[in-house]
């Protein structure tokens, strides 16, 4: 099946192909860059094409990448499902650190966690009690975050030779951290659920703005001096989006 417009979205134009046997919808952003791009994040799969490539050639690009798309996308689609339970019962999985463990419940006197290569351990004082444990678990991936990414941001920051910023939880939707002109640095909490490799990754982004506030080639060669081989991390970040909806 040839591609087929459906019709423009904010100056891009949404498409839809036959990948597979399925239907995939797309949306087409015509752009300055030399070649074609795959995207998939909170906007589905996005296309990103130079000006004069022919319809034609993007059609060719999309179905020779078919079985990457399908995979992506099906991989996007399970970890929205799987990075918090809609049910707060034993065997519910939660996505930590990358991997998904079942949620292991216990009864005891004192509020605990204690995740470890399987399971999601939960102590609580009322571990039938699903809207508490949400409550509970909530607060301690917020704290997570800021336990194991701030003083990855001071580290990275002495190397750059600035001072340790000041580092603060965010709940955005759209991005995975920012750098105030303050020198502010905001990691959204939902960076735990990513594999650390990643995070640290978005850690290094931030903090290289502390030092350049844009995204020049200077700033890319700071990235890259603080987390070498940051191009594929950048890549493999795009994968992660629906997270971002936890």
């Amino acid at each position: 099946m040839t591609a087929v417009s459906i019709l423009p979205v904010d100056g891009d134009l949404r498409r839809v192909i036959e990948l597979g046997g399925e239907r995939i919808e797309y949306r087409l952003t015509r752009t300055r860059r030399r070649s074609i791009g795959l995207e998939i994040g909170l906007a589905g799969l996005v296309v990103r094409s130079p000006r004069r490539v022919p319809l034609r050639e993007i059609d060719a690009a999309l179905l020779a990448r078919a079985d990457w798309i399908l995979g992506a996308l099906r991989r996007w689609h399970g970890r929205r499902r799987e990075v918090l339970p809609r049910d707060w019962v034993p065997g519910a999985t939660i996505l930590f650190r990358g991997a998904p463990l079942a949620l292991d419940l216990h009864p005891a006197r004192e509020r605990a966690i204690a995740p470890d290569l399987f399971h999601f351990r939960v102590r609580h004082p009322a571990p039938g009690d699903g809207p508490a444990i949400a409550r509970f678990v909530g607060g301690w991936l917020r704290d997570e975050t800021l336990r194991a990414l701030a003083p990855e941001a001071s580290a990275m920051a002495a190397r750059l030779g600035v001072a340790p910023p000041p580092v603060r939880v965010s709940n955005a939707r759209s991005e995975w951290g920012s750098c105030t002109s303050a020198g502010v640095v905001r990691l959204n909490w939902r960076l735990v659920h990513l594999p650390p490799g990643l995070a640290h990754y978005v850690v290094a982004h931030e903090v290289a703005h502390l030092t350049e506030m844009n995204h020049s080639p200077r700033f890319w060669a700071q990235v890259e001096a603080l987390y070498p081989g940051h191009r594929e991390a950048r890549r493999a970040l795009g994968e992660w989006t629906a997270v971002l909806e936890a």
